[in-house]
């Protein structure tokens, strides 16, 4: 076989031999589902796929897939990432890493991988606490939220994942859920096609610690009227009868309309590759939370430079400019040298 032959797989041949130990009923196990049943559909070798992790429940994720992976430490996954991605360009490489891991100890390396525009595809698994050390709150638990660590409710203004990846100017940012594998596996295609830094938020319940966090907007009974399908090209419009839509105000910026009062001219026509990044961050504000219409699907997608590639180019053109240099005199030589 050459190495540019990629074998015909299944499902069975991306998933490990480890017995998949999360609580019964998490979400972890819809996600898990879903890139399992996506990578046979990629084109790519598992021996060329690596998934790293940090710390958490999703940390597991790396002993379920057939690749390589590695389980790094507490919120560094995107650095040891941003490493692997820069020392072998052409490998596919994934993160995945949970609300508390990548926005609290991790938030630093999160925004500096999206801003550098590194060659990685970052899943966040969103469940609004932490549930591996038992149910305390996280980064992106709502005001008042009453767990062990807040007896008498949070006082910390949670973060947006989706914002604050915007706000970083993330390339390729969007969100998706655990109630919708379909969904789920165009999303992660999506994110896996993109060249540069890809961000997916997975809103994912947490059945022990945070039952039904997102049950408001992703259960079946109430999905057309509460989750906002974002389509590049197309005016946004949902509910049951397409009766809602969003539009872009002067002074409120995008707001929820009905579109019988103004008409669907009026509707704000979604384009993810629109290279400003401000009105991807008013749709990322569109909802305060899993309790208002919400908007999902692929919010920015556009191309800028990647890094790893950058850097490349900057090594060659040096080597071709002063030719190779010796790292064995560089080795044997003194404590000081001089940089020209």
């Amino acid at each position: 076989m050459t190495a540019v032959e990629v074998p015909v797989t299944t499902r069975k041949d991306w998933a490990s031999d480890q017995e998949v130990r999360w609580c019964p009923g998490c979400g972890d196990y819809s996600i898990l589902a879903a890139i399992q049943l996506l990578m046979p559909d990629l084109g790519v070798r598992r021996e060329d796929t690596v998934f790293v992790s940090g710390i958490g429940c999703a940390a597991r994720f790396p002993y379920y897939m057939n690749t390589y992976g590695m389980h790094s430490i507490h919120g560094r996954a995107p650095a040891i990432a941003t490493g692997l991605a820069m020392a072998r360009p052409d490998l596919h490489v994934w993160v995945v890493s949970g609300d508390g891991d990548a926005l609290s100890i991790g938030g630093n390396h999160l925004i500096h991988a999206l801003r550098r525009n590194i060659n990685i595809t970052i899943l966040m698994f969103n469940n609004q606490i932490y549930g591996l050390t038992k149910g305390q709150y996280s980064p992106t638990s709502e005001l008042g939220k009453v767990t062990k660590s807040t007896p008498f409710g949070s006082l910390d203004h949670p973060f947006n994942p989706l914002s604050v990846a915007i706000g970083a100017e993330a390339s390729f940012v969007a969100r998706t859920h655990d109630m919708d594998r379909n969904h789920m596996i165009e999303t992660f295609r999506r994110a896996h096609e993109h060249r540069g830094a890809a961000f997916v938020e997975v809103y994912q319940n947490c059945n022990v610690f945070n039952d039904g966090a997102f049950e408001g907007i992703t259960s079946k009974s109430v999905r057309d009227d509460m989750l906002i399908p974002l389509r590049h090209g197309e005016p946004i419009r949902f509910g049951s009868e397409g009766q809602w839509g969003v539009v872009l105000d002067a002074q409120a910026g995008a707001r929820i309309v009905e579109v019988a009062e103004v008409g669907e001219d009026a509707l704000l026509v979604h384009d993810e590759t629109r290279t400003d990044p401000s009105v991807a961050f008013m749709l990322s504000r569109l909802s305060r939370g899993p309790s208002e219409p919400t908007p999902i699907g692929v919010f920015r997608a556009v191309d800028r430079l990647e890094y790893s590639a950058e850097v490349t180019r900057q090594v060659e053109e040096e080597i071709e400019r002063k030719g190779p240099g010796d790292l064995a005199e560089l080795l044997r030589s003194g404590a000081t040298w001089e940089v020209s």
